[in-house]
């Protein structure tokens, strides 16, 4: 029997549906061999074929460093791979990214201490070939006038991470109202790329949430249950990885204007940008084990309005945004009936119809299949 390839678009499918549970991206390239031990996590050269660079990452982090590799150059897989023949090397241009990958780890290393300050996208900006020379045009370059933050004017005065999120939490209804939801159902419609499908999402303090989505292809699960994260389709099931598994739990806080302080400790304020006609005041939170976010506040309400959230990988961060919008009040709390996720391969909308907290939830939707009897 044959073994699976996929295309980064079909890889971004699969990172968007994670979103449902909180996930990152995921996917497997070549084969799908057996588990590695908890205890000892296989590297990219044990678990793949013909690995020459990138050889001592963890196996997991290879394809989320394809992922950022295909969005930093626009490409799809087979830009560099052979399709069905993923470990070959008969196409010039995986030759010359293994050459541009070495290249770019070496400066890292010479000029910048290890850190990832030069990445793909610092020459590709999303082309498969960089331009290296400055573009000429008629008009007139708009260029923004770039202030020191040490000058920056914009900075002072700003409200401190305290002051932000306690107007967020009031603004959702206050912390008794949101800890008072046990469980939440919400029903409604995905839009991805013109097409609408109905999607579930069951959601049980304090971190658990499943969602069921019925594509024409089939039903498509994602969950995570507060330990582990995993996504079912007709054609395959994936465990999530443990970066996946992190954003995942971001994702699956039910009560996540309460839990934000407990599950970062260092903030940072800064201006945000307008959103819908909105202005906003942008906090970064970072914690150890967890993905950084940057979260944008109504100046005005204080309510949440836009998630982006980085995944590292070797070669750079993948970024995820989601907006949230169309907020309405559900049992004492304000909570937004449709969101949007971004990345860079495309984005999908749901809206929600139907909503329902505080009723019963199957507990067996929060069993991963694997650990379901008679599987």
């Amino acid at each position: 029997m044959k073994k699976p390839e996929y295309s980064s678009m079909f890889l971004t499918l699969v990172a968007a549906l994670f979103l449902f549970a909180g996930g990152r991206n995921g996917g497997r390239a070549q084969e799908s061999p057996a588990k590695p031990a908890i205890d000892q996590p296989k590297t990219a050269e044990q678990q793949f074929k013909n690995i020459q660079v990138l050889k001592a990452i963890p196996a997991e982090q290879l394809i989320p460093s394809m992922q950022f590799i295909t969005a930093s150059l626009g490409v799809e897989c087979d830009f560099c791979h052979v399709e069905r023949a993923m470990e070959k090397d008969d196409k010039k241009p995986k030759l010359a990214a293994r050459k541009m990958i070495t290249m770019v780890l070496a400066l890292n290393r010479a000029h910048f201490n290890g850190e990832l300050e030069v990445t793909c996208y610092t020459c590709h900006r999303g082309a498969p070939h960089p331009v290296g020379t400055p573009i000429l045009s008629a008009e007139p370059a708009n260029r923004p006038e770039h202030v020191h933050d040490d000058e920056d004017e914009s900075l002072t005065g700003l409200p401190t991470h305290d002051q932000v999120l306690d107007k967020y939490l009031a603004a959702v209804g206050g912390a008794e109202a949101v800890n008072k939801i046990k469980t939440r159902v919400q029903k409604g419609k995905i839009d991805a790329a013109g097409t609408q499908y109905p999607v579930e999402v069951y959601s049980e303090a304090p971190e658990k949430r499943v969602s069921v989505s019925h594509p024409s292809r089939g039903d498509s699960v994602t969950a995570f249950n507060g330990e582990v994260g995993w996504l079912s389709m007709p054609n395959g099931f994936h465990r999530m990885t443990t970066a996946e598994a992190e954003a995942a739990r971001i994702d699956a806080q039910l009560h996540f204007p309460v839990r934000l302080r407990e599950l970062y400790k260092e903030f940072h304020v800064r201006p945000g940008e307008e959103i819908g006609g909105r202005q906003t005041v942008l906090v970064s939170a970072r914690a150890s084990g967890r993905p950084d976010l940057r979260l944008y506040f109504d100046r005005e309400n204080g309510l949440l309005l836009r998630q982006i959230r980085y995944a590292e990988t070797p070669l750079g961060r993948n970024p995820t945004q989601i907006d949230y919008a169309d907020f309405r009040v559900a049992d004492g709390v304000k909570i937004p009936y449709r969101w949007t996720l971004m990345r860079p391969g495309g984005s999908f909308t749901i809206q929600i119809d139907q909503m329902q907290q505080n009723v019963p939830v199957d507990e067996r939707l929060f069993v991963m299949p694997s650990e379901q009897p008679g599987r």
